[in-house]
């Protein structure tokens, strides 16, 4: 007879064949009754509303919102796709969102399809889906797949958007007014249903954000059809909105939310200091504060180190081909120590004149080969970890914000880099840079680590003293960055690091 562990081990193959194509999400008639049950028992799914179970793991407590939010984009495409077939889209401002490189889950998704039903489909976490029945199927031409979501093109998009979006979502607006290449895509269904209003909204808003020869087109192209156009100026902000780059929505997207976030540090963190006029004390005293952020750098991520374990790793008091080969924790703090003398090095040549943004660009993927080759070579953590950027998705516990798709990673990574190198305050460097590096998420793991080390380079390079962010503080850090990354504000972030800066 089996044991539970066999029964067990049975059912989570057959989820493993499931599972082999990348998904997250089931519907309860993929598996039988006992296989289902039994998973869910023992915490490999959860179920999310009657039909629907998503993919979890047993170390995640009934409240950790994370293995719903990492399956939410996936199970509204699935369950639309159960119920509509290939006739629903995504309502057009949750097309423009997508398109504007918004990732995070946000409390309501609407959709509308032809035999939507009005209804409210409550989910876990305060999140729904609402289907609205709409008979104006948008030609076959106007919608775009996106990992299974059926979303309304940018130029129809935002043509279909009402005018209250650009208020609420100046960010996103921007992001795909300055990635659309040619205004034929927006005047087509503009010219179609002879919408002066809509196109005179739009030309102002192509003005505002630097792209006239957009502007120009529609007002031309309306009024060669016999229409009269006013133009109006949707954004009720009065900041400057300077050209962005046509790249990708998630390197557009990082450099408009720089531009609208660096008031706030500025506001919040005081004058640079400016190089000290003592280098080595200053390096000296980078060198005393190491056992300190290592222990609460690592134990902000989990892992349960001592000040002893450090000072041995430090020392090299420590066998990691014998007793501490097998130790996680050991291994991650060797990793850590081997990071921070390359990041120490580089705030040394930065003390010598040499641009700490540079550096950061040229010495990022040492400072992360270091952090995880101990545990590579002790077969902890698989080889390809040292390739370099991430090529699958992945998700920050309990947090609603969802990084950029991975095969977007390194032009925002070339982003933030460039908005590095081109800004001229190093606090700005300093919490924006952690800010943006912790939006992307480019690696599979070490991304708070890395974002810190990044930080404290920055703040060197102004003179600011190292900074240690402490593990009691986590929750309120981890939340700020939530509220930065999440609901775009960024004062609690930047008034959160102002408030441990020393000088």
């Amino acid at each position: 007879m089996a044991t539970a562990r066999e029964r067990l081990a049975t059912s989570l193959e057959v989820l493993e064949e499931l599972q082999r194509s990348g998904r997250r999400v089931f519907r309860t008639t993929e598996l039988t009754r006992i296989h289902r049950e039994r998973l869910v028992a023992n915490g490999f799914l959860r179920r999310v509303t009657p039909g629907w179970l998503v993919s979890a793991s047993p170390a995640a407590t009934l409240g950790d919102s994370t293995p719903w939010y990492s399956a939410f984009w996936e199970f509204c495409a699935r369950y639309c796709e159960a119920r509509f077939g290939e006739r629903w889209w995504l309502s057009a401002e949750q097309s423009a969102l997508i398109h504007g490189g918004k990732t995070a889950v946000p409390e309501q998704i609407v959709v509308h399809a032809p035999k939507g039903g009005n209804n409210r489909l409550k989910l876990p976490f305060g999140t729904d889906l609402f289907d609205v029945r709409d008979p104006r199927e948008p030609p076959a031409v106007h919608i775009e797949e996106r990992e299974g979501l059926r979303a309304i093109a940018p130029g129809p998009a935002l043509t279909r958007v009402s005018a209250s979006f650009f208020r609420a979502h100046p960010v996103e607006a921007r992001v795909v007014l300055s990635g659309i290449r040619d205004a034929s895509g927006v005047l087509a269904p503009l010219l179609e249903g002879g919408r002066s209003v809509v196109a005179g909204r739009l030309a102002g808003a192509f003005r505002r954000v630097q792209r006239p020869e957009v502007a120009d087109q529609i007002v031309h192209a309306m009024r060669a059809a016999g229409h009269v156009i006013r133009e109006t100026d949707p954004f009720t902000t009065n900041a400057g909105m300077p050209a962005l780059p046509l790249a990708s929505p998630a390197a557009t997207r990082i450099r408009a939310l720089w531009e609208r976030f660096r008031g706030s540090v500025l506001e919040h963190v005081g004058s640079a200091p400016g190089l000290p006029p003592d280098p080595e004390r200053f390096l000296g005293a980078v060198d005393d504060i190491f056992r300190t952020d290592a222990y609460h750098s690592l134990s902000i991520e989990g892992y349960p180190v001592s000040p002893e374990l450090i000072d041995r790793v430090r020392s090299g008091d420590w066998d990691p081909e014998g007793t501490d080969r097998d130790h996680r924790d050991a291994l991650a703090a060797f990793g850590y120590w081997r990071a921070f003398r390359r990041v120490r090095d580089a705030v040394a040549l930065v003390l010598r004149g040499q641009g700490a943004a540079g550096l950061a660009r040229r010495e990022h993927h040492e400072w992360y080969r270091e952090l995880f080759a101990p545990s590579v070579t002790a077969a902890i953590v698989p080889p390809s970890a040292l390739a370099g950027y991430r090529s699958q998705p992945v998700y920050i516990r309990g947090s609603r914000h969802v990084p950029p798709r991975a095969d977007t990673v390194p032009a925002a990574m070339e982003a933030l880099f460039d908005l590095l190198e081109d800004e001229p305050e190093p606090a700005v460097r300093a919490v924006l840079g952690h800010w943006a590096l912790g939006y992307i998420h480019p690696w599979p793991d070490g991304n708070g680590r890395m974002a810190r080390f990044l930080m404290n380079l920055m703040l060197c390079s102004g003179g600011y003293a190292w900074t240690v962010i402490r593990v009691e503080d986590r929750a309120e850090y981890m939340a700020s960055l939530d509220e930065a990354s999440s609901g775009q504000r960024f004062e609690p972030f930047a008034r959160f690091i102002a408030e441990r800066v020393g000088g």
